[in-house]
């Protein structure tokens, strides 16, 4: 896999999106989702030498590697205070032959090597108590501790914890942005950086790291396994250009330290396929050398790895939601291209059973399914529908291939809104849920600046010409918002007011033109109030 930390440059040129109309993304993917293991969730403090080579050697020798696992990511509890000049120190006594004689070890099996750091003073585990992590974090060291890290060690993954910048009282921008320069001035160039800061940290993260963690830590159970994939349902359109939303790591065949709790089978391919579409990094939480064989099956899986994998390096938005049944699919290979991935999963304690629209997941007539749990094709669908039934906390994953249709509902939840942030705070726009909306999600609190602004990227037109485009929105107050097409204004609105920001649905029509292809259309207002919106349709004129 290729990185860029250097991904400043040309390509992205096209995605400093300031204000109004400016024209926006080209998918032009340099690296894949991070794929291997890190010893946190099964070891925690608890590492050593032997055990980081003992790790490595075990993800070469058991197939991991050969499957794309590469990375092998040394977390929290390697390093020892400071001096008293103020220089990184490692614990001599855990590694005795040096971090550098390590990453050799690791990169002489043909793997990657990774380290581990916070952003402020003090790293996670230390609780900001306990000696060994006290002052060894990156605030004040970051240009002297990043090339003693990737020059001097030769290290290839860095993942950098924000428990220190809590303490120190940090602001994540500025201090995360700080650090992406420290590693850009290293003489090494192929550098992996993760932001772990447990919310999606907002749009800024994808100028400065290849992939950010969107929540809190994951467990061996499944409801937090579940938390995780409801927090990341709506956060799709930020996995974009080979920078990728985090789900945490993989607790598959995993026990957590001091506990027995441990997924079932149905649980494990869920938890999988949704990091797999949702192009998550695919980092192994667990004891590799203990893992059960089904499970590893389960981790092995060429084709969901490939779903993974794949060069587009999308985010798999809800095409279809009844209840607590969510179906997820997203482009392969081309975008509107024949092939799409596609995951049912059932996340509600109950059986379920759902009808798959294939008008949803954008195909008319025929259609082939593959299925990747079982690696064969299935049947064929019947009637513009497949039938999938699912126990509680099962899941169903495919590959789908056939003839594509113009899509005509885009749904706001699946927009790019350009100051969105989870965290804490941070004031921002929001995805939020309602039984009267389109498919049961909208988004609020746009506009009334120039850079907030929400738009939907990859608007496909086959032949180009003149759409109607309708906007259902709801409003408590006059509101309104400009429309834009590839980085031209078409027209004001205002005046909108329905009498509530999540209810009385209304709608307005706008006159527009696509281009033959690939279009964006954004939705602003500079100096007041948008609407809350539910969903854009697309009518041909």
């Amino acid at each position: 896999m290729r990185n860029s930390i250097i991904y400043f440059a040309a390509i992205f040129t096209a995605l400093l999106l300031t204000a109004s109309c400016d024209d926006s993304i080209k998918y032009e993917v340099d690296h894949t989702p991070t794929m291997g293991m890190s010893f946190w969730n099964a070891f925690q403090l608890n590492i050593n030498e032997d055990l980081v080579k003992d790790q490595a050697l075990a993800v070469k020798e058991l197939g991991y590697a050969d499957a794309g696992y590469k990375f092998i990511n040394i977390d929290d509890g390697f390093q020892t205070p400071r001096d008293s000049a103020g220089n990184f120190q490692y614990n001599a006594q855990l590694f005795p032959s040096g971090m550098r004689s390590v990453a050799d070890y690791i990169h002489s099996l043909g793997l990657k090597a990774g380290i581990y750091t916070d952003a402020g003073d003090n790293t996670c585990g230390s609780e900001n108590k306990y000696a060994y992590g006290l002052g060894t974090g990156l605030y004040g060291h970051e240009e002297d501790d990043c090339k003693l890290f990737f020059d001097e060690w030769d290290y290839d993954f860095i993942k950098i914890d924000f428990c220190g910048g809590q303490h120190a009282g940090l602001d994540e921008k500025e201090q995360y942005t700080r650090i992406s320069k420290a590693i850009r001035s290293c003489d090494k160039k192929d550098i992996i950086f993760n932001i772990c800061r447990w919310r999606y940290p907002g749009t800024w993260a994808e100028d400065v790291a290849n992939s950010w963690r969107t929540t809190y830590d994951i467990r061996p159970w499944f409801s937090r396994v579940k938390y995780i994939i409801d927090e990341n349902l709506y956060l799709q359109a930020y996995t974009r250009n080979g920078h990728y939303n985090d789900c945490d790591m993989l607790e598959i065949g995993s026990k957590w330290p001091g506990s027995d709790a441990t997924l079932s089978h149905d649980e494990e391919l869920t938890h999988m396929a949704y990091w797999c579409i949702a192009s998550s990094p695919l980092i192994m939480g667990c004891d590799m050398r203990k893992v059960p064989e089904s499970s590893r099956e389960v981790m092995l899986n060429a084709d969901l790895i490939a779903m993974n994998q794949d060069k587009l390096g999308l985010g798999a938005p809800v095409v279809q939601k009844e209840g607590e049944v969510y179906v997820v699919a997203k482009d392969m290979e081309r975008i509107m291209g024949p092939k799409r991935a596609v995951v049912v999963m059932n996340l509600s304690e109950e059986p379920a059973t759902i009808d798959v629209s294939l008008d949803a997941l954008g195909f008319k007539g025929d259609v082939k399914l593959y299925d990747c749990f079982s690696h064969k094709d299935v049947d064929k669908p019947a009637s513009g529908i497949y039938t999938v039934s699912l126990q509680p906390h099962a899941s169903a994953a495919f590959f789908a291939t056939g003839k594509r249709i113009e899509k005509s509902v885009y749904q706001a939840e699946e927009s790019y809104m350009n100051k969105f942030s989870t965290i804490e705070g941070v004031s921002s726009p929001l995805y939020k849920a309602s039984n009267s909306a389109g498919q049961g999600m909208y988004v609020t609190g746009l506009g009334s600046d120039p850079d907030n602004w929400m738009q939907w990227d990859n608007v496909y037109s086959r032949r180009g010409g003149k759409y109607v485009a309708t906007v259902r929105y709801a409003a408590d107050g006059a509101c309104g918002f400009t429309l834009c097409v590839n980085g031209e204004e078409v027209k004001n609105v205002d005046g909108l007011d329905t009498g509530s920001q999540n209810d009385n649905w209304q709608t307005v029509n706008v006159e527009i033109r696509l281009k033959k292809g690939l279009n964006t259309i954004r939705l602003y207002n500079a100096n007041g109030a948008m609407p809350s919106i539910d969903y854009l349709q697309l009518s041909k004129k």
